[in-house]
């Protein structure tokens, strides 16, 4: 199997062989952190509240998952692995958003069991979610790439917890006030002092996440490096 990648405004062949150990854990994690960042779109427009100081999508409850798939994959296959599944989500979310305004324009029949009004006010409002994710997205992935190697190049293969955590505190700054504001002021759902209160509560949430997941990147490269060892005996 292959694929083309854009790099550098050149197309690139790139070929994968699930033979090989390397190829088949990079396409289980893309297959995950391209699944978590569609379906957070899908279910985004419903609002909860989380203990009772702050209202958050419910979409923010998948977004650790991918904290932990971008530090893997940045420490396993570089930041080009990482700007190319960067480009290819950014790429499938668009898509997604096309197939939704395609939906949202044809009429259901009268006896379907979700009718227009229904399935316009839960895809309608995903629309701005995946319009304010699309922009947010893809500037805190990339950010969150040049911090990432900003400390891997100054503690080498140590310190795995600083550059994961220092990625995330930044890049997840950029995400999460961009793509709040776009999903939820800019269509009247909340005010600029709702947005601010939600947003800030949002992103600490996500920075107490962050700290809370350190242990389990640890694990996930642990399992990676002796799946990907096991081809070397």
């Amino acid at each position: 199997m292959f694929f083309i990648f854009l790099a550098d405004n050149q197309f690139e062949l790139v070929f994968m062989d699930f033979n090989k150990r390397r190829d088949l854990v990079f396409i289980i994690l893309a297959g995950f952190f391209i699944t978590n960042a569609i379906v957070a779109e899908l279910i985004g427009g419903k609002l909860i509240q989380f203990f009772g100081l702050f209202t958050q999508s419910i979409g923010i409850i998948l977004w650790p998952v991918v904290f932990i798939l971008t530090d893997l994959i940045n420490e396993h296959y570089g930041k080009q692995g990482v700007r190319k599944l960067t480009y290819i989500t950014v790429g499938l979310i668009a898509y997604t958003f096309i197939l939704i305004s395609v939906g949202l324009n044809i009429n259901a029949v009268p006896f379907s069991p979700v009718n227009d009004e229904n399935f316009r006010i839960v895809f309608g409002q995903s629309q701005w979610i995946i319009v304010g994710s699309i922009i947010a997205f893809l500037v805190s992935q990339l950010v969150d790439v040049y911090v990432f190697w900003l400390f891997r190049n100054r503690t080498g293969n140590k310190m795995i917890w600083l550059r994961a955590t220092g990625s995330t505190v930044v890049s997840q700054l950029i995400d999460t006030f961009i793509v709040q504001y776009v999903a939820f002021v800019l269509p009247g759902v909340w005010t600029l002092d709702t947005f601010l209160h939600n947003a800030s509560w949002g992103y600490s949430f996500k920075l107490i996440i962050a700290v809370c997941l350190i242990p389990f990147i640890y694990i996930g490269h642990f399992a990676i490096n002796k799946f990907l060892n096991a081809d070397k005996k």
